[in-house]
């Protein structure tokens, strides 16, 4: 696949907490393996003149979090006012280390990078719209003022935010491809699936890095 000018890469929450921990800083969602696309997605940065980055970026006490919610576990479930919310361990807490960017991402050349989740009552998997799926995190107006129009899609986590992300920038009119080595998953039970559905369904193209051509 020849890359393009108005191509991007999308970097999809390559968060300490999110990865195995590192030098006892981290891992309090950890994704199995997450840490390993960490130098998959340096090499392949390299050959994107443009390149995206999101941050999850929750204050204390986000909805998100099983423990604001009492009596409640992580992974378990409970209807908000936007629908059915996946209760999650505390992670990407605004100001601490496991909210930071992974210490071995180099990507120096990023663009923007851009915070979601920061709104205390409204979770959010996609880079494009929030939880409630009309607050827009403002990606969309950025892309099309930049002129880009074609999104690969990496980074954590493939069944929950590479997925949303996918499927709501093809539903804002950008072409979304998912370079699904370069991703690792949760794997809650049928999200996987789901998501391998979800994108037959929406159109959105898997690949992997060593198609990618520049």
């Amino acid at each position: 696949m020849q890359l393009q000018p108005t191509d991007a890469l999308l970097v999809i929450d390559v968060q300490s907490d999110f990865c195995p921990a590192v030098n006892g800083f981290g891992g309090a969602l950890a994704v199995k393996d997450g840490d390993q696309v960490v130098p998959i997605i340096n090499r392949l940065a390299q050959r994107f003149d443009h390149v995206i980055l999101t941050q999850d970026w929750h204050p204390a006490g986000h909805i998100s979090f099983a423990s604001s919610h009492p009596g409640k576990r992580p992974y378990e479930t409970i209807e908000v006012a936007y629908g059915t919310q996946t209760l999650w361990p505390d992670h990407c807490v605004q100001g601490t280390p496991g909210a930071d960017l992974h210490p071995g991402l180099h990507i120096p050349h990023a663009e923007l990078i851009l915070r979601k989740g920061f709104r205390k009552e409204i979770d959010s998997y996609s880079a494009f719209l929030e939880d409630d799926r009309k607050t827009p995190t403002g990606l969309a107006s950025y892309l099309r003022e930049r002129g880009l129009q074609r999104l690969f899609l990496c980074g954590l986590a493939y069944d929950f935010c590479v997925r949303y992300s996918a499927i709501d920038g093809t539903a804002a009119g950008f072409e979304c491809i998912v370079i699904e080595d370069a991703t690792r998953s949760v794997d809650l039970p049928n999200s996987v699936k789901e998501t391998r559905l979800n994108f037959v369904k929406n159109g959105i193209e898997q690949i992997s890095t060593d198609t990618i051509n520049t």
